[in-house]
């Protein structure tokens, strides 16, 4: 099997793979038809709406942080993500139902997006640690961005079919085809063979909920793409508003809207498959995605026709899954894997948790000078972010740092964090034992590795 798809040759995974793609399509289409619901048929084409709606959907997972992730390390994940898939499931025919017969309104929407983000709160975490226990962590990048693939063919699919059900037969059958795509995911929950799952490790001390902000702040290489992840969730990422507000614009109808999310998605499918093919997840490439996220967003503001925006939205797809992706990537596979469930909650809250702060200042914008001012400041965003990854990366002196006297954290699911030199391996060295330095923190080994650079 290719480097691409190592991942598949584990049967777990594959299970996994095909539950999450089927689920995908349908919350993809379910999210397509929530922004069209509140954008034309809840009020008259106000996007500072649906920016309330979409902080309310993405609130939680920043106000439940240390609870979501401390739960997603304490307890069986697959047991917890059955749960949380039987709610979304559960809450989106509901959803469907009140829309069908006439009964929803903008305050009951709100509520419903709210809860929404409660349980996903404690379903994001869980799944992007879960994939943790499905492969070996030499693969864990490559899984990663397998997932990502999954997510991005999805966004294809989902937004195009929801557009074109919107326009054939109604909004609300959306919704429940949604609920319908959940039962793939539970099934693949059901079928995984649990005696093959990955051991976790087990965290010494009091586990605390605390100790995973800790073991960020002495991870600087964390803080700084916690600090890029946030600019471009809070301003860049919001797709709904900037690609419904410029189809309404270009005069098209929700299946015009549902094109340009699909279009995205063939650029982000892209940028997923090409990190699948890399060894490992690299810090330096999630600051050039964000450079060219600032880029494609800068001149898609620009564009003077529906289909030259289509166009430019796939390059604006590839920069953010390469920066998303090997993101997410970097923090499973450099992060100890006692904490790894508190470290993810904390990142993902920040990339969900800056929505409720950015997509009604979005959307207040939109409103008020236009779609394209609003494609401009989340442009904006991604070229600070860039600017922060950059700086840090001279500052820190890894921009010149010689292969030789690269060092890299190693980590072994079952045992203490580990340093191994040089960071690149070649092909003679690959399998060779790692250093052990189990007592040594992070904090500690940045400080000895400053000394050797001075």
């Amino acid at each position: 099997m290719s480097a691409m798809f190592r991942s598949f040759s584990v049967f777990n995974y594959r299970v996994w793979f095909i539950g999450a793609l089927v689920s995908n399509v349908g919350q993809w289409m379910q999210a397509t038809a929530l922004s069209w619901v509140v954008l034309t048929q809840l009020t008259d084409n106000d996007a500072g709406a649906m920016g309330i709606t979409m902080a309310l959907q993405f609130a939680p997972p920043l106000l439940l942080v240390g609870v979501t992730g401390w739960v997603a390390d304490r307890f069986d994940r697959r047991r917890l993500l059955l749960v949380t898939q039987s709610l979304l499931m559960s809450i989106g025919a509901v959803i469907g139902v009140l829309v069908l017969t006439g009964v929803m309104t903008l305050p009951l929407m709100y509520a419903f997006a709210f809860v929404l983000g409660m349980v996903a709160a404690f379903d994001n975490p869980t799944r992007q640690a879960f994939v943790s226990d499905l492969v070996a962590r030499e693969n864990a990048s490559n899984a990663v961005a397998l997932n990502a693939a999954s997510f991005n063919t999805a966004r294809m699919i989902g937004p195009a079919v929801a557009g074109i059900v919107i326009v054939a037969v109604g909004t609300g059958w959306v919704f429940l085809l949604n609920a319908v795509t959940f039962l793939a995911m539970i099934v693949a929950l059901r079928l995984i063979r649990t005696d093959e799952l990955v051991p976790r490790a087990k965290a010494t001390g009091s586990n605390r909920l605390a100790d995973g902000f800790r073991y960020v702040r002495g991870r600087p290489d964390l803080m700084v793409t916690f600090a890029m992840v946030f600019l471009l969730g809070a301003f860049g990422m919001n797709f709904p508003i900037f690609a419904s507000t410029m189809a309404l614009e270009f005069g098209k109808d929700a299946d015009g809207y549902g094109l340009l999310s699909s279009i995205l998605a063939i650029g982000s499918l892209a940028g997923a498959l090409l990190a699948a093919r890399r060894d490992r997840a690299r810090i330096r490439l999630v600051i050039v995605g964000t450079g060219l996220f600032a880029l494609a967003g800068a001149v898609s503001a620009l564009m003077p026709s529906y289909w030259l925006y289509a166009v430019t939205l796939m390059f604006t797809g590839f920069a953010v899954v390469t920066t998303m992706t090997t993101a997410n990537g970097y923090v499973q596979t450099t992060t100890d894997p006692a904490l790894r469930g508190r470290v993810l909650a904390l990142y993902m809250a920040i990339l969900m948790g800056g929505t409720p702060l950015g997509a009604p200042i979005v959307g207040w914008v939109a409103d008020a000078y236009g779609p394209r001012a609003a494609i401009w400041l989340g442009a904006g965003a991604a070229f600070l972010a860039c600017a922060i990854g950059f700086v840090w990366l001279v500052v820190s002196g890894r921009l010149h740092r010689s292969e030789s006297r690269r060092f890299a954290l190693s980590l072994d699911e079952t045992r203490p964090l580990t340093v191994v030199a040089p960071e690149e391996f070649s092909d003679e060295v690959a399998g060779t034992t790692p250093i052990s330095l189990p007592e040594v923190s992070v904090p500690e080994i940045a400080r000895d590795e400053r000394r050797r650079m001075a």
